[in-house]
C-alpha cells in the first residue's frame, strides 16, 4: 500500500472520530423564540410532575416513530484535539440501527490536505462505511467506500474489553434521540423555560444538567462496562476537567422534540452540538455500498503495520 493511501487511511479515521463525538456534546444556544404564553401547546406554568409527564410522552413517540431526518451542527472549541464546526444533515433509523449523513465543516477540513469538502457516511447492521470520493477510488483500485466493521474487529481481536469499547462506539455514532430524552428525565434539576417558538412549530422548551458521573449512570450503554472500568471513565473525566453536561429540548404539540441542544463543559470551552429533527417516522431506508466498491479498514491497518505506514495515520502499535 501506498504511503498516499495510508494517508486517505488517517483522513478516514479523523473524519470517523468527528462522527464519535457527536454523542451526547452540546451546550444550549437559544435558538428558539419565545412567544406568547397563550400560545403554548402546554401549561406556561408546568409543575415537575407536569414536565416529566410530557418528556416521558415525548420518549414514547420517539422511540416508536424510530427514525427522523436530522441536522445537526457540532462546535468543538479551539483548544479541544479536532477543533472546528462539522455539519451533518441526513436520515437516521435508531429501530434497527441506520444512518445516511453528508458531513462537512471545518474540523473535517482539519483532517489534513487530501481531506475532502465533504463525506458521506452510512452504517447499516452495525457496520460503518465513508466514502472518502475520486482521490481514494483512484489509489485503491476504484474502490471508494471505506468499510469499519467494529463488531468484526473486535471478535478477531478476541478481546471482551475491545468488543465493549467498540460496541459503545457504535451507540455513539447513531444515538436514538429518545435516549436524550431518558437522560434529561434523570436530571435533578429539570425545569421547563417557557413556550417558543422553533422554526415555525410551537413547542415547550426544557433544560436540564447532569454530572459525569450521574450522565455514566443514567446512560444505559454504560451498562458494558464493569464496576472498575466506570470508576477509571469518571476518574478520567474528572482529571480532563469535564464538568458537566447540559441538555436543553423543545418539545412541540405532538410531543416529538424538534430540537435538542446538548452540552459538554470542558476547561476549554463547552463542545456544543445542536439537533434539529424532522418528519418523524420517514423511511430510513439504508444501503451498503457494494462489496466491489469497498476495501476494508482493518484489514488495511493489518497490511499498513506489516509495511510500517502506520505512521502516516497517526496510528501506533
Amino acid at each position: 500500500m501506498s504511503v498516499s493511501a495510508a494517508k486517505r487511511v488517517g483522513v478516514g479515521l479523523a473524519a470517523l472520530a468527528v462522527v464519535v463525538g457527536l454523542a451526547g456534546c452540546d451546550d444550549g444556544d437559544g435558538g428558539g423564540k419565545k412567544r406568547k404564553k397563550a400560545d403554548a401547546p402546554h401549561s406556561a406554568v408546568q409543575s415537575q410532575g407536569k414536565i416529566a409527564e410530557i418528556i416521558q410522552a415525548a420518549f414514547r413517540k420517539t422511540s416508536e416513530a424510530k427514525s427522523a431526518k436530522v441536522r445537526m451542527t457540532v462546535s468543538t472549541p479551539p483548544g479541544v484535539e479536532g477543533g472546528g464546526t462539522v455539519e451533518v444533515t441526513g436520515v437516521q433509523g435508531w429501530d434497527p440501527a441506520v444512518m445516511d449523513f453528508t458531513v462537512k465543516g471545518s474540523a473535517l477540513a482539519a483532517a489534513g490536505p487530501d481531506a475532502p469538502s465533504e463525506m458521506r457516511m452510512i452504517m447499516v447492521h452495525d457496520v460503518m462505511y465513508m466514502d472518502l470520493g475520486a482521490m481514494q477510488a483512484a489509489e485503491m483500485g476504484g474502490k471508494r467506500w471505506m468499510k469499519l466493521d467494529f463488531k468484526a474487529a473486535a471478535e478477531a481481536s478476541g478481546s471482551e474489553a475491545l468488543r465493549k469499547q467498540l460496541s459503545g462506539s457504535l451507540g455513539n455514532l447513531n444515538q436514538d434521540p429518545s435516549e436524550q430524552l431518558a437522560l434529561l428525565l434523570q436530571s435533578p434539576n429539570l425545569k421547563h423555560v417557557g413556550a417558543e417558538k422553533v422554526g415555525g412549530a410551537e413547542t415547550d422548551h426544557y433544560k436540564g444538567t447532569l454530572t459525569f458521573a450521574e450522565m455514566v449512570d443514567a446512560n444505559k450503554a454504560a451498562d458494558l462496562l464493569s464496576a472498575k472500568q466506570r470508576a477509571a471513565v469518571i476518574a478520567n473525566a474528572e482529571k480532563a476537567g469535564i464538568k458537566g453536561y447540559d441538555t436543553e429540548i423543545w418539545v412541540n404539540g405532538d410531543h416529538y422534540p424538534v430540537k435538542m441542544v446538548v452540552g459538554m463543559r470542558m476547561p476549554e470551552g463547552t463542545v456544543r452540538m445542536t439537533a434539529r429533527y424532522s418528519d418523524y417516522g420517514t423511511a430510513a431506508t439504508v444501503e451498503a455500498p457494494s462489496a466491489k466498491d469497498t476495501v476494508d479498514l482493518f484489514g488495511m491497518l493489518k497490511d499498513m503495520k506489516a509495511s510500517g505506514l502506520t505512521g502516516g495515520t497517526g496510528l501506533t502499535g
